[in-house]
């Protein structure tokens, strides 16, 4: 049955009365900020003090973020400053002020010093919101023989849609399809789930959707309107990624996997959005919805990197520690279309989280198609387009099809419907649970291709093909006897700083190793202790941080290589990168090791291409392990840190406030064939992994170093002086030095608090977010004697990292119309925020691990 207009209007009522729908947004007329609000603090102001002191109006909390609470103000009537001043925001320039109040040591009783210290000691976070354009991760173009519409018109031919649905049965290729029929025989057909596709709407006046759209749980972030219709022309996505999953079993196009389920959509790529409510989108409905089907992210286009900002972190965490009650949101992202362009999926923070089932593709023979991109964040495949052979399914309009839809765009939506029918099977399944079958189950495809490896536990993993191709029957059976995993858990190792190495304000790096001809090499020692201490058992995923400085960072190559001699190509050459940014504390991640004892010493690469004119210094690193408790008795659920790219770490961190830059961004498709590279043979220089190595070439000197070696001469010049005249000379002249260095200590150890940044202070963005832009500073190219300076720029990096990238930034909502994923993203500028400051902070692999496998990536 079709759903009625009538009852459409009657449901969106239905849940604006219970005040489920998000409030509108007036972008126009009015400034949006998301503040973190701590009611449990003594002596701590209310939120109705808070919002009363900035100068805001509370509008909504922030979805299912608790204590997050989205509040707005009117923008001023105009914006106009004097020549070079910057524009300010009032409600940030309010903050500041009290934030002010609260720290000087002048300590009064006054009401107005109290209030401050109030507000200030109960807001934890602060952003100004902008919209960014998300992009979608489109179908490569569609490269058809000339031939084949004039000859589908010559005779006439207009057969019913399914049988061209081959990736449900494939008569040509019987091996390579989702093998859903048998799953269909055993009765589960979606019937009382529902899936959401994350998208640019879905079109539910369609024949194909209309039956199965579900209303409740959609929202248009967008427009923030309560039904997610797809308005604008290119707005075709979503819907044919909903048609994958739900279209209904009747006379029109094709089929759905899951055909007797629901489909929410959730709007977000069609305009720029503000990171808030990307946040809530991802959130939208997790008690109902199950699976969250994404075909987007930053660009494919072999030069960025991007990752999501503190908030959706933040939410994606929540959707995962709460969602589907307790159970966790399953969260599918298709992995990208620029392997053609030597983009990697680990350069995505999306597609390289633990929290998602990350997605590849193959065509109709199963072959390696030459948009889909490898890495080792990459868990499984789907069928998808390639070789002249395309996605059937649902388009927009009333009775309209789709007939060349493709890419890993559709492969996502495939698998992603697979999973519901899993949970259908077995509804008790957690998040954990779903990644543990897709590995377990995975059919092996292609033997013969090099990429295949053999890792610790005997199975095969390949970079194009994650553990293999889903398929639906082995996954749903083995769903129904599975034995539930026990809760996660995770191990941080410590954090290894090479040759003085620093990025203190996510601004500056100094100090670390030079990288030479050979690469440097970095050891680490895990022990039993160690995870037991972290009630840490079974290994699953592993996440590496690295901080390196390059001029040019697509010359970067990092590996890994665990204590079992297997090795994880972390990231490969990207000759389209020129960004001078380097890793600013970029997170890699590999399922390559799932299961394999992580007690042992780990070694970790990182090279360039050796460029006369490009130069690089590896500066710090660590890993943390995730996997399953000792004692689950002792589980806890882990929360998305404040602060989490600094070298070294930053135990007490500041509290943020970001202004973040008035500009548009973009997520756009990962897809590119995985650079070739020939394993380096000659012997490379190691260094010990502690706490502060012992440096093995000159280091470059801090001003803490400086200070450390005047200090040092002056003492031995005081002990020179012998007379009790001389004496109590040098003990005064002592207690003077000794007090200028302890300021001097001081005032480095400020340096960590970021100062806030006015409204207009745009900057370019080269990799992870925040940070200020210091135009001085923008050429990280060689100096004059063929080194860095001993304080080298990262442009654009901050404590918390938005969406990363390296492309020109335009003005928020001007952007131009939203591309599949093919689009730049941009990145706002955190400025951290607090009462007071914080403190100071490979050999080749043996025969059982194939060496250099990432040469093979490219598609036969």
């Amino acid at each position: 049955m079709r759903l009625s207009w009538t009852l459409v209007v009657s449901l969106s009522a239905l849940q604006a009365a219970l005040g489920a729908t998000p409030a509108g947004r007036s972008y126009d007329s009015h400034n949006y900020y998301v503040i973190e609000h701590d009611p449990r603090v003594d002596s701590g102001a209310s939120l109705a003090d808070v919002a009363r002191a900035l100068g805001v109006e509370v509008v909504e909390q922030a979805g299912e973020l608790r204590d997050h609470w989205v509040v707005r103000s009117e923008k001023p009537l105009t914006d106009l400053v004097a020549r070079g001043e910057e524009p300010r925001d009032a409600v940030i320039d309010a903050f500041e002020r009290l934030r002010g109040r609260a720290s000087s040591e002048l300590w009064t009783r006054s009401e107005d010093d109290v209030e401050a210290r109030a507000v200030v000691s109960s807001v934890k976070f602060l952003e100004r919101q902008v919209l960014r354009q998300r992009a979608k991760r489109a179908p490569p173009a569609i490269r058809p023989p000339a031939s084949v519409k004039s000859v589908a018109e010559r005779f006439g031919i207009k057969d019913p849609l399914f049988p061209d649905q081959w990736h449900l049965v494939n008569p040509e290729y019987p091996e390579h399809m989702m093998n859903v029929v048998p799953v269909w025989d055993m009765g589960f057909t979606g019937k009382g789930m529902i899936s959401a596709v994350v998208d640019d709407g879905i079109d539910f006046t369609s024949d194909d959707l209309s039956a199965n759209f579900d209303a409740i749980n959609s929202y248009d972030f967008n427009d923030h309107e309560a039904l997610p219709y797809p308005k604008q022309s290119h707005d075709r996505h979503g819907t044919r990624c909903a048609g994958q999953i739900a279209a209904a079993k009747n006379d029109q196009c094709g089929v759905g996997i899951a055909h007797d389920s629901k489909v929410a959509g959730i709007r977000i790529l069609s305009k720029p959005i503000s990171d808030v409510d990307e946040a809530m989108a991802l959130n939208y409905g997790f008690q109902n919805v199950s699976v969250y089907s994404c075909s987007w992210g930053p660009p494919d286009n072999g030069r960025a990197m991007g990752s999501p900002s503190y908030l959706i972190k933040k939410s994606v965490v929540n959707g995962i520690n709460n969602g589907r009650g307790g159970k966790g949101s399953i969260f599918v992202f298709a992995s990208g279309n620029g392997a053609h362009h030597e983009d990697q999926c680990n350069y995505d923070g999306y597609t390289n989280s633990i929290y998602s089932v990350t997605v590849s593709a193959l065509n109709h023979k199963g072959e390696h198609p030459y948009y889909s991109e490898a890495c080792a964040a990459n868990m499984i495949v789907g069928y998808s387009s390639g070789d002249h052979h395309y996605i059937v399914t649902t388009d927009k309009g009333k009775n309209e099809c789709a007939t060349t839809h493709g890419g890993t765009s559709a492969a996502a939506p495939n698998v992603a419907a697979v999973l519901l029918l899993a949970v259908q099977a077995r509804p008790e399944l957690t998040w954990r649970d779903i990644q543990y079958l897709c590995i377990e189950t995975a059919k092996m495809i292609n033997p013969d291709d090099p990429d295949w490896e053999t890792i610790a536990t005997g199975r095969r993993y390949s970079y194009k093909y994650g553990f293999g191709v889903l398929d639906a029957y082995k996954f749903v059976t083995a769903a129904q006897k599975w034995s539930l995993v026990k809760p996660q858990a995770w191990f941080d190792s410590e954090t290894i700083q090479l040759e003085g190495g620093i990025m203190a304000q996510a601004k500056k790096y100094s100090g670390g190793t030079h990288i030479g001809p050979n690469g440097v090499t970095s050891k680490l020692t895990v022990t039993k202790e160690m995870l037991t201490g972290s009630n840490f058992e079974t290994l699953e995923h592993v996440n590496i941080q690295v901080w390196i400085d390059h001029s040019r960072r697509g010359d970067v190559e990092v590996e890994l290589v665990s204590p079992r001699g297997i090795k994880s190509v972390l990231g490969k050459k990207r000759s389209g990168d020129e960004a001078k940014t380097g890793f600013p504390g970029w997170v890699f991640m590999s399922i390559k090791h799932w299961g394999e004892d992580p007690i042992g010493e780990w070694t970790i690469k990182v090279s360039d291409q050796n460029s006369p004119d490009e130069e690089g210094r590896f500066l710090g690193w660590k890993m943390k392990f995730w996997g399953t408790t000792i004692d689950p008795s002792k589980a806890e659920k882990y929360e998305v840190p404040l602060v989490d790219n600094v070298l070294p770490p930053v135990e007490d961190p500041y509290r943020p406030i970001v202004v973040a830059p008035g500009v548009t961004k973009t997520h756009s498709k990962p897809t590119a064939y995985l650079p070739e590279n020939s394993p380096h043979t000659t012997p490379t220089p190691t260094s010990k992994a502690t706490a502060a190595p012992a440096p093995t070439t000159p280091t470059q000197n801090t001003d803490a170093d400086e200070d450390s070696t005047w200090f040092t001469d002056a003492s031995d010049v005081v002990k020179t002086h012998k007379t009790i005249f001389g004496g109590f000379g040098a003990i005064s002249l002592f207690g003077l030095i000794a007090g200028i260095y302890f300021w001097r200590q001081r005032a480095e150890r400020l340096k960590v608090n970021y100062s806030t940044l006015p409204v207009g202070d745009d900057h370019q963005m080269a990799t992870l977010g925040g940070g200020t832009y210091d135009p001085e500073h923008e050429g990280l190219g060689p100096s004059s004697d063929g080194r860095h300076p001993s304080e080298r720029v990262a442009v654009g990096l901050g404590f918390h990292s938005s969406f990363l990238d390296d492309d020109d930034l335009s003005t928020a909502g001007t952007g131009p119309a939203p591309k599949y994923r093919d689009e730049p993203d941009n990145d706002n500028t955190p400025v951290p925020v607090s009462s007071k400051p914080p403190p100071e902070a490979r050999a080749p692999s043996p025969t059982v691990s194939g060496d250099g496998s990432w040469e093979h990536a490219r598609a036969p």
